[in-house]
């Protein structure tokens, strides 16, 4: 393998925030950035010189990027992979099809990590509501029933509490193959980062601790608080599974910890993810950073902490019925910083940017992103 090196181009398949915030880290290294997305003015086209207007299964979009490129990356795990086949005949895309083909369909991520000796939860996959009622039966009533392919953000789950609930749930999906997972006793949830380069070389992010709010991440800390046992053991597991899955880029995990004290992997994304937003402010080097060296194969950066930080997500519902946030007052609190991410239109639900902030101690920076968001809402 040889270095891309700066003054290079990098190409983005997606241009959301994840995009863009990676662009902008390749920018500082000097690198010139390329980018394909629905949305001509998508978050990353601000900090491009090239932003092809195509969807993500778009084969023709996915060679032009390609052929205009060094190496070819992406913010997004939702593109088609006759895309990426294509792409890849005129520049490395990394991660691969292969990688991709694993991770966007649910079932086969479970199937995966399973086979592979990865802790999971109880699960089944359903593909008629009739399979949907015998899975209730085998490992419910208590379940978390997901379409195998797509939703993020809650989106595209129907939580089951009764055994009859079999038929609503298949209605509310209207997927072809579902799967579901029963409903764990959970004690706090977690995430691992991996950056993996194509030489080989890893380096593993400290362990962030995530809690959601209706299935959408609130806030997040790094490092998370939770007993050195269950640390190492997270990062031994995210680690095999960068290097059996055969990353190329960043591999998020996303992990349960339950209240009988079991580790299990909930799934998987082969991109940066929004719990690691606070390493820019509490590690050596970024998610963003670490991508781009990861994909142009130079050497990694340190995912040491420096300190603890905590991010808080700012979703389009603090822009409804004409509001503006009070960011003057949010960014009153000591150690704290904006992030936002120059989406045109605000809805509920919409992740319009964060903040973050850091502190002496992780306490200190949860207390203090909390109450920096607590000044946008008054």
């Amino acid at each position: 393998m040889s270095a891309i090196l700066p003054g290079a181009t990098i190409g983005f398949l997606g241009g959301g925030q994840l995009g863009r915030m990676t662009a902008m880290a390749a920018r500082s290294f000097g690198y010139r950035i390329e980018v394909v997305d629905p949305d001509r003015n998508c978050p990353a086209a601000y900090v491009a010189d090239h932003c092809i207007a195509a969807s993500f299964s778009d084969v023709e979009a996915a060679v032009t990027l390609a052929r205009h490129c060094d190496v070819v990356t992406l913010e997004i795990e939702k593109i088609g992979l006759d895309a990426l086949n294509a792409a890849a005949k005129f520049a490395p895309v990394r991660p691969g099809s292969s990688v991709l083909a694993i991770i966007q369909d649910r079932a086969k991520q479970k199937d995966w990590l399973a086979t592979n000796g990865f802790p999971v939860g109880p699960y089944r996959k359903a593909a008629s509501v009739q399979e949907l009622a015998k899975v209730i039966e085998e490992i419910g009533p208590n379940l978390f029933a997901k379409a195998a392919f797509g939703g993020y953000d809650g989106r595209g789950q129907f939580e089951i509490d009764k055994p009859t609930q079999a038929a609503e749930a298949w209605d509310a999906l209207r997927a072809p193959l579902v799967v579901a997972e029963q409903t764990l006793n959970l004690d706090y949830e977690i995430s691992m980062m991996v950056a993996r380069r194509p030489s080989g070389e890893t380096a593993v992010f400290p362990p962030a601790m995530n809690y959601h709010e209706q299935r959408i991440l609130a806030w997040s800390v790094t490092p998370a608080p939770i007993p050195e046992r269950v640390a190492k053991q997270a990062a031994e597991i995210a680690n095999q599974i960068a290097i059996k899955i055969g990353i190329e880029g960043l591999i998020a995990v996303e992990m349960f910890v339950t209240k009988d004290d079991k580790l299990l992997v909930n799934e998987l994304a082969p991109r940066p993810h929004n719990s690691f937003h606070a390493t820019e402010r509490a590690c050596a080097t970024s998610q963003f950073e670490q991508l781009v060296r990861a994909v142009c194969d130079l050497p990694l950066g340190s995912a040491e902490l420096i300190r603890p930080a905590a991010i808080a997500n700012l979703l389009g519902d603090l822009w409804v019925d004409g509001r503006n946030p009070d960011f003057v007052s949010a960014l009153s609190v000591p150690g704290t910083r904006l992030h936002l991410y120059e989406k045109h239109s605000a809805r509920p639900g919409r992740k319009m940017g964060h903040l973050s902030a850091i502190g002496a101690t992780v306490e200190e920076a949860l207390d203090r992103v909390k109450r920096s968001y607590h000044c946008l809402e008054t």
